[in-house]
């Protein structure tokens, strides 16, 4: 009998109108940014994305203050967690402060040698973003 293997994390990056989504192999030993959704359709196409592969947990980014205290987005992001609760009772939530995540995903993808052009591309930002949470977690993690 061959050991079970573990599903995908998938991260979010949830924003007000974009979220950045990475996951990783179901492996679990790298991580890739997938893609940048209009939040509107975030949840279909986390149903979607759930019917065709194996995704065990989402990593969900917390947006805190330089101060620690909560940002406005998490007026949005724990309603998100709740539905997430509804819709996948079966996967586990994790949460990860992002807070210099996107400073970070801006420096990498500077010294990635992306053009000013493709860095304007705010969804990109976001799908590097998501992508580095990831990272750190499974760092974390391992």
């Amino acid at each position: 009998s061959h050991p079970k293997t573990m599903g995908r994390i998938l991260a979010i990056d949830y924003g007000i109108k974009r979220t950045g989504i990475a996951v990783t192999d179901p492996e679990r030993i790298i991580a890739t940014g997938l893609c940048t959704v209009e939040t509107p359709k975030l949840e279909p196409f986390l149903l979607d994305y759930c019917r065709k592969e194996s995704v065990d947990v989402f990593l969900v980014g917390e947006a805190r203050r330089m101060s620690g205290e909560w940002s406005e987005s998490m007026q949005y992001i724990e309603p998100f967690v709740t539905r997430l609760r509804i819709l996948f009772p079966e996967k586990g939530i994790e949460r990860i402060d992002e807070r210099f995540t996107s400073k970070l995903a801006l420096r990498a993808m500077v010294a990635g040698g992306l053009g000013r052009k493709r860095r304007r591309d705010k969804g990109l930002v976001d799908q590097v973003s998501a992508t580095i949470m990831l990272q750190d977690y499974m760092r974390i993690e391992n």
